[in-house]
């Protein structure tokens, strides 16, 4: 197989949550990839400033104000795209929240609000997206960033894990039944990488050992060891593949209990 099936050449990727960490990554790959990015997040000064950097480089991208909990505001987003750009062929869930509470602490509405924002968002951009895909009759990629958390439990994170754990489930079943209209559904499982979320827990000598006890490579990920994968599934290259979770995590997922 030629190298350049992992080009994104000619596509459009609409990325969501790439203002920082793991989608502004994504976000730099992609344009790098060939990709004319459509980079969607809340804070519109540090996406002009990603944007800028992309086209400094040679890039092509679109910034964007998106709440993913907004249907509204999603479907607004979709309409200025295609008029400026045309169809999105490869849409990136990447937003997210997340913290640590105690089950017997958690609030009904802190609950609510991580379904939502991080399970939610995905189903209704998600439908959104293939709608349109399937009205224009073009075939397509949705790549979902499920987490390690999704596959294993934690403590303290009951409403983090269960709304991975149905990202994952998700990806799995969107995957049937978009299979037949050239719709691809895969997701990426990234262990620990330090982010804007994290890197305050991860920055502590609790947090340093935790890492060195349960994750074999005994390190954190670096962002762009994601690069690959997202590649992977969003280019020709994995154009048979759908329904993979794909964890990214140092053997995190696989040792011992």
């Amino acid at each position: 197989m030629a190298i350049n099936h992992l080009s994104l050449t000619g596509k459009i990727a609409l990325i969501t949550g790439a203002s920082s960490g793991l989608g502004k990554q994504f976000a730099l790959s992609m344009a790098e990839a060939g990709a004319t990015v459509v980079i969607a997040a809340r804070r519109m000064e540090r996406l002009q400033a990603l944007a800028a950097d992309i086209e400094n480089k040679g890039g092509r991208a679109m910034p964007v104000a998106l709440d993913v909990t907004d249907n509204n505001n999603i479907e607004a987003v979709l309409d200025a795209v295609e008029s400026q750009l045309g169809c999105v062929d490869v849409l990136v869930n990447n937003a997210g929240i997340g913290n640590t509470q105690p089950f017997l602490e958690m609030s009904e509405e802190s609950w609510d609000e991580m379904m939502d924002t991080n399970l939610k968002s995905v189903w209704r951009l998600s439908q959104a997206f293939s709608k349109r895909l399937v009205k224009a009759e073009k075939s397509g990629s949705i790549i979902n960033i499920a987490s390690i958390l999704g596959l294993r439990g934690a403590a303290q994170m009951c409403h983090y894990a269960t709304a991975k754990a149905g990202v994952v489930h998700l990806t799995k079943v969107l995957a049937l039944e978009l299979a037949r209209h050239q719709i691809r559904v895969n997701a990426i499982a990234p262990g620990y990488f330090c982010t804007e979320m994290n890197e305050d827990v991860l920055a502590t000598e609790k947090g340093q050992a935790y890492v060195v006890q349960k994750v074999p490579m005994r390190r954190l990920g670096q962002t762009h060891e994601l690069v690959g994968p997202m590649l992977l599934l969003a280019s020709d290259a994995g154009s048979f593949m759908t329904g993979a979770v794909i964890p990214v995590d140092g053997g995190h997922v696989i040792n011992s209990l």
